[in-house]
């Protein structure tokens, strides 16, 4: 492709610099349009799952309800406990779980305890964990260690902390492993130092304002005996959490005389749902922005196929000369295609740079004005989608040109030496 045929697509695009800026614009805007909303729904997608962060994403949580149906001798509106042998026989009867963890809390959920320290105290929630539990809802060791098995089976008086509840109690720097804090009047030795992974704000405060203690030291300082708080649990790869959650629950009304069609004696979240659901939804968004924003490029493909037509026809005469002379039907429709296509692709480039350039601006003052993005968090277009865009830009400038071009070709060239 020689410079003169650049030089000739620059000199025709730049008759009407004003008709050829307004048809670029509809491309440009089109592809701007189709940027902004692709890496918006993907700012949306960040900032929710980035919420997911601190837990098992195939996870699913398991408590306690009253019955709702009479069963072999109990009446309906019975409350059962789950209880530490219902651990094991869930490990031997479900082949497709993976990891369970029992929990107990001081309180109930989110409850709070006392917790003092020399004459420092504050409220926090209390944990009683099994170690499995780090693998479910993660945590950063920031100092020492979690909990261990010999934490559990010798009932050790010890203790991790989360960030929150050092701020309260301990002075800036002070050494946290092997001091000791107080709640129910048990001195309980620290071991471990740990912040939440989760980026969502509510989520990693309310984990960082807890005191993780062995279960079974939970069960004898609370009085519990052996009875667990609730359940969580995950399942292997491929095999969903709700599948798991069945088996699980069927075990369970067996060992604690339930009706088998009781669907009420067991309260449950499942969180894999939940974030199939979310993915789902924007998954959904994200094509919804891909039609829009390329019905929008279409548009503007339209525009620039005819002003094309205009252009062509001005030429009608220089066009005919060009066949009179030699020019195959192919060379002219490739100089006008070639015109459509450098118009849109140019004109889309530049909508790419300023689509990126705003979503950057946008995630720049989102992390300036403050610290915590919510829901919408680091918006953008990877690489991929990029390319894609260009693809489509191509297409549409051929699409563009096609029509022209071929009306280009029909000129016959005695009839265009005497168009006037």
């Amino acid at each position: 492709m020689n410079r003169d045929l650049w030089h000739e697509i620059a000199v025709v695009l730049g008759r009407n610099k004003l008709r050829t800026f307004l048809t670029g614009f509809g491309v440009f805007w089109g592809i701007f349009m189709l940027v902004i909303m692709l890496g918006s729904g993907n700012g949306l997608k960040n900032g929710t799952t980035a919420g997911f962060a601190g837990n098992a994403t195939n996870s699913m949580f398991m408590w306690t309800m009253p019955t709702s149906k009479a069963y072999k001798g109990f009446k309906a509106g019975r409350r059962i406990n789950f209880r530490n042998a219902d651990i094991p026989a869930i490990q031997e009867g479900v082949p497709n779980l993976d990891v369970i963890s029992p929990r107990a809390q001081a309180g109930g959920h989110r409850g709070a305890s006392n917790v003092t320290r020399g004459v420092k105290t504050g409220a926090f929630s209390i944990s009683g964990d099994y170690p499995q539990m780090v693998k479910i809802q993660p945590v950063k060791i920031l100092q020492g260690r979690y909990i261990n098995d010999n934490d559990i089976a010798e009932k050790r008086k010890v203790c991790i902390i989360g960030i929150e509840v050092y701020n309260a109690l301990y002075m800036p720097g002070e050494e946290v492993l092997g001091s000791y804090i107080k709640a129910q009047g048990i001195n309980y030795k620290v071991v471990g130092l740990f912040s939440a992974v989760s980026s969502d704000a509510n989520r990693s405060e309310q984990q960082e304002k807890t005191i993780i203690i062995p279960l079974t030291t939970f069960q004898r300082a609370y009085a519990y005996g052996d009875i667990i708080g609730w359940i969580s649990f995950t399942s292997k790869p491929g095999v969903p959490v709700s599948e798991v959650g069945e088996d699980i629950k069927t075990i369970l009304k067996q060992r604690h005389k339930i009706h088998p069609e009781d669907a009420m004696a067991f309260g449950s979240y499942n969180l894999e749902k939940t974030y199939n659901q979310l993915i789902s939804l924007f998954t959904g968004i994200n094509l919804l922005s891909l039609i829009v924003g390329t019905l929008t490029l279409l548009a503007g493909a339209i525009g620039v196929s005819n002003i094309m037509l205009v252009i062509v026809k001005e030429r009608t005469k220089e066009f005919g000369i060009r066949r009179a002379i030699g020019a195959s039907p192919w060379m002219v429709m490739q100089q006008v295609l070639l015109e459509s296509i450098v118009l849109t692709l140019a004109a889309g480039i530049l909508g790419i740079i300023a689509g990126v350039w705003a979503l950057e601006l946008l995630s720049y003052a989102m992390a300036n004005i403050s610290t915590e993005a919510g829901y919408f968090r680091n918006p953008g277009v990877n690489l991929p989608t990029i390319l894609g865009a260009l693809v489509i830009l191509v297409i549409a400038g051929i699409v563009a040109g096609i029509i022209p071009s071929r009306k280009a070709v029909q000129v016959k060239p005695v009839e265009a030496l005497h168009y006037e």
